[in-house]
């Protein structure tokens, strides 16, 4: 079986194990001032724990709640903060954190304040910024279209691309989160967001 025809499915796999969810992602960082103005000062993730880095006591260990208690950790020193990220196998393409419609439009004024550059897309199932931290890293902002309950955000992707498989669309498109959510039954709430391109691109 090639790899576009494996099921896309939120059924567990038979698997020897099963995560629960993410605990924690951490980066190489530059250092904790510039860190804590981006992550903190920036995005408002409170710093929630501070310490030495276990494994290398010269390094300091900083833990940022991202907002549902999912923690981004990095470990800094005393290094400068850089302006790009070297690609590759294994590398970090980008993270992304969920801000919430309302606040989608205040976010790109706040970047734009803080001297941020960023671009703005519509993804077809959802909106998203870029923009860079301060070690160059892509962060992607995103926020939903329609309301989706989280327990059931698993079933209604794989829903949507049910229907985008059908459609014979290259991505899924708004009509097709549109479409899964009134198929599962569930209430349609579309959340007033920007125009913004759309398709595909990324930061320049």
């Amino acid at each position: 079986m090639s790899d576009d025809t494996l099921p896309v499915t939120p059924d567990l796999p038979d698997s020897p194990v099963h995560t629960t969810g993410t605990d924690h992602i951490t980066i190489w960082g530059s250092n904790a001032e510039e860190t804590i103005a981006f992550y903190r000062d920036l995005l408002g993730m409170p710093l929630v724990l501070r310490q030495p880095n276990l494994d290398d006591p010269s390094q300091t260990h900083l833990f940022f709640d991202t907002g549902d208690g999912r923690i981004l950790t990095f470990f800094v020193g005393d290094r400068p903060s850089a302006k790009g990220q070297r690609g590759g196998v294994g590398a970090v393409h980008h993270l992304c954190f969920s801000v919430a419609p309302e606040e989608y439009e205040r976010t790109m004024r706040a970047l734009e304040d803080a001297g941020h550059h960023y671009n703005v897309f519509d993804r077809g199932i959802f909106h998203s910024i870029y923009t860079r931290d301060n070690n160059g890293l892509v962060i992607e902002l995103s926020t939903d279209k329609y309301e989706i309950p989280n327990d059931r955000r698993g079933e209604v992707l794989a829903k949507a691309q049910e229907l985008r498989e059908a459609d014979g669309a290259e991505y899924a498109k708004d009509e097709h989160l549109r479409g899964a959510i009134e198929e599962l039954g569930l209430e349609v709430v579309e959340h007033d967001l920007p125009d913004a391109s759309a398709g595909v691109g990324g930061l320049k």
